[in-house]
This record gives C-alpha cells, structure tokens and sequence, in this order.
C-alpha cells in the first residue's frame, strides 16, 4: 500500500508537467524538460478518456516530410533508417540507400535491405487521433508524424509485423518476439510517446500497460513533453 500511495503521489506530480492533450495556446507551454520515471508511474500519469475516431483520415497527418535536415535531401523515413542501422548504409544520390543492416525489434531479426523495412509509429496516427490529435492543428499533426525528437516515437521494423500491429493498441497487440525485454520496452515506448504527446488512454488500454508494467520492475520510461 506505501507503493501505491507513493505512485499516485509521484503520478500526480508528473500530470504537472504533461503537454496539453488539445490545441491550447502553445504559448503557454511550459518548456520541455526530460523526465525518467518508473513505468508504473508512468501509465498512471495517462490520462484516461473514450477513444472517438471520427472524422480521422490518413492524410490528415502529413508525412514524409522533409525530416530533421531540410539540407540533406532525406525525407523522414530515410532519415530514421540512417539512423537506426546497426551497420550503416551508403547514402547515394537523392538519399538511396545501399547496404546496411537493421534490427527489427518487435520479432527480433536482422533486416536487409532497406526496402524491406516500415517506418512505425510507436502510436499509430489513428490511435492519435482516438486520443487527442483530432482536436490538434495540422502543423502539430505533421510534427507529431515526423517526430525525431524521441527515438521511440519512429522505429524501424520488418514490413510483416507492423502490417500486422496496422492501428491497434497494446490492449489489441503487441510484438510477436513474446520476450519480456521486447515486451517491457515496448510497453515503455507507447507509454512515453503518450506522455510526450499528451495523448489518453482509454480502460482496456491502460490495463493492459499496467499488466506489462506490473512485470516489468526496474524498467523506466524516458520521454520529453513534446514542444
């Protein structure tokens, strides 16, 4: 029961410092600060809220767009591919790539080459909406799709297995690796992306991140609230 009390304390404390979960004036946004907090603490951070996927479409999130460096003639994706290979590609002329080698955390397997590989987002760009986007501008929709500021909110993975994640939640899936390293760092992952963004959770979602946290001691949760 000390636990419990001390979570919900440090839970509450961490709500202070969450970014807004609808268009509020930006101005007012407090400026970023990094936070690590245990993953219990961090899904009793979330918000909890009904998912409502009305008036979503795809496009409402622009992406690729020109990524982190306008200058480098990569968009998002390719960007995020150079910078999650375990051994670098070339990069050619208009950003091809050739060479290289990726790990593909949700089933754990090597991946060659590029072309083989999904960009995902942590949080799908439905689930966003479900849980706050709808109501964001879309220049915020469009950074939120092209995030690099977190390494966790874009991964690079096998074409397969974020096909088969496609919009659902944890509630719905999760890796198919089934180790407990993937599946705590996975829970983290969604967890932070949610904190950064200001993104809620609805019931089904919160237990099961709360059954992943519960056997997941000594896993943080890394994030920074999203400017």
């Amino acid at each position: 029961m000390k636990w419990a009390a001390t979570a919900t304390a440090a839970a509450a404390a961490l709500t202070l410092s969450l970014p807004a979960t609808t268009a509020q004036a930006a101005e007012t946004r407090p400026a970023a600060v990094p936070q690590i907090v245990p993953i219990g603490v961090a899904v009793s951070a979330l918000q909890l809220a009904t998912e409502d996927r009305t008036g979503y479409q795809r496009t409402s999130f622009k992406h690729w767009n020109s990524g982190a460096n306008a200058s480098d003639g990569c968009n998002t994706r390719m960007e995020v591919l150079i910078a999650e290979a375990v051994e670098a590609p070339e990069v050619g002329p208009g950003c091809a790539l050739t060479g290289g080698v990726w790990w593909s955390y949700y089933d754990e397997r090597p991946v060659t080459p590029a072309g083989a590989l999904d960009i995902d987002h942590m949080v799908p760009l439905a689930e966003a909406w479900d849980s706050g986007a709808s109501a964001w501008t879309p220049a915020r929709r469009e950074a939120y799709a092209n995030d690099q500021g977190q390494p966790s909110s874009l991964v690079a993975v096998t074409a397969r297995s974020n096909r088969s994640k496609s919009d659902q939640d944890p509630a719905e899936w999760l890796p198919p690796s089934g180790s407990s390293e993937v599946l705590c760092r996975y829970g983290a992952e969604w967890t932070a992306t949610k904190l950064r963004w200001g993104l809620a959770v609805d019931e089904l979602e919160r237990d099961r991140l709360l059954d992943i946290a519960a056997g997941c001691g000594g896993t943080d949760v890394e994030f920074t609230p999203a400017p």
